[in-house]
């Protein structure tokens, strides 16, 4: 059928992401089924630290691995319609030899696969680590020892049920986008990125901030996910400067590798987009004598505001969240001071974001360099 293996390789950052949704859940959510057990062991004098436990649990798995499965979602659906969009040929001839609309949408469950195997690798993930994370919780033993154990529930929960969901969802959104008459989807619509009075302003700035401008709008989707990179670096990179005081440097370490493998891997899906989806304007762009930097300040440059939003977004998140879980969740423990805003970790993290993003830029400059008009008039 029309979607291969091949095809669906490429969603391996949705693998990903789910990979760390569910490794942050099942590590939680086990440890909080875990300390359960021993509630009948807690004395006054822990019962504060007790709760406090129990309530971490609930607001990272709330919080952290909510945030990610609204975005494994947004993510889903962008695939399905990026896919679509770019098989229409083949899709509308699949409708005009007689396959219904259901009969092409049910191959998309090949879709969810790259999300059943991203929550298999978590889950699995989390019980290799689980062991060295419980003695971290507890490392001065003021609470009664917490035993591991094995809860088939999490892995109805965390595993098999989000899969299916995931499989529904993409067959689903696959049937209300092949709702497109046969006509529409065969023919051609590739519409020039940039309108024709553009092109007789003899302004080079004035046209490149045009077509920027234009190359957003079009791909309005993507906004999203440079956004939610930019809101990962930011996020995980400042609150594991506070994980050292306020929890373990295993999970500061642990949070620091799970928002930066979630910022590349969305940024990386965004910028191949954008290019990828622009290889004719690019092309055409250096035909006329644009240089390559032109292209990508053309093509490239209208996302950074958006990232420098999503870092804003991440800073404000992650003080929030780290002053719930202080202020209102270890209110009752005494060892915790109060949390203040770390203007520091921010400006590190602010000074390294802005070094990193120009970085990846210049490297996929690099790519829009090999773009020639040959390759693209051959397609």
């Amino acid at each position: 059928m029309i979607v291969s293996i091949k095809d669906t390789s490429k969603l391996f950052i949705l693998s990903i992401m789910s990979c760390c949704a569910v490794f942050i859940c099942t590590l939680f959510l086990n440890y909080q089924s875990d300390l359960i057990v021993i509630e009948e062991l807690i004395t006054p004098q822990t019962v504060d630290l007790y709760n406090a436990l129990k309530s971490t649990s609930i607001v990272v798995c709330a919080l952290s691995g909510g945030c990610l499965i609204i975005t494994s979602v947004v993510m889903m659906i962008f695939y399905v319609k990026h896919y679509i969009d770019f098989h229409k040929k083949e899709l509308g001839i699949l409708k005009a030899l007689g396959y219904t609309r259901m009969k092409t949408a049910i191959v998309f469950w090949k879709f969810g696969v790259s999300v059943f195997i991203g929550t298999v690798i978590g889950f699995i993930g989390a019980f290799a680590i689980m062991p060295l994370f419980y003695k971290v919780q507890n490392k001065d033993d003021i609470i009664p020892e917490v035993k591991l154990n094995f809860h088939p529930e999490l892995l109805i929960f965390l595993v098999i049920l989000p899969s299916i969901f995931f499989v529904m969802l993409a067959v689903f959104y696959a049937f209300l986008k092949l709702k497109t008459p046969v006509l529409s989807l065969i023919k051609d619509n590739y519409v020039c990125r940039y309108h024709e009075k553009h092109i007789k302003n003899k302004d080079n700035a004035s046209f490149i901030e045009s077509l920027k401008n234009t190359t957003v709008k079009s791909r309005k989707s993507l906004v999203f996910f440079v956004i939610f990179s930019s809101f990962c670096y930011s996020a995980m990179t400042q609150m594991s400067f506070s994980m050292k005081d306020l929890a373990s440097d295993m999970i500061g370490i642990m949070m620091l590798i799970i928002g930066l493998t979630l910022a590349f891997v969305t940024m990386f899906l965004a910028i191949t987009t954008v290019i990828s989806a622009n290889r004719k304007t690019i092309a055409m762009m250096r035909v006329f004598g644009y240089t390559p930097n032109d292209c990508r300040k053309a093509i490239l440059g209208g996302y950074r505001l958006f990232s420098y939003i999503g870092f804003a977004i991440g800073t404000v998140y992650q003080y929030i969240l780290l002053r719930v879980m202080v202020n209102i969740v270890f209110a009752n423990f005494g060892n915790i001071s109060k949390y203040e805003f770390n203007f520091k970790a921010m400006l590190i993290s602010l000074m390294t974001f802005a070094v990193i993003y120009k970085v990846l830029i210049i490297f996929y400059s690099e790519t829009v360099k090999r773009i020639s008009l040959k390759e693209i008039m051959l397609e």
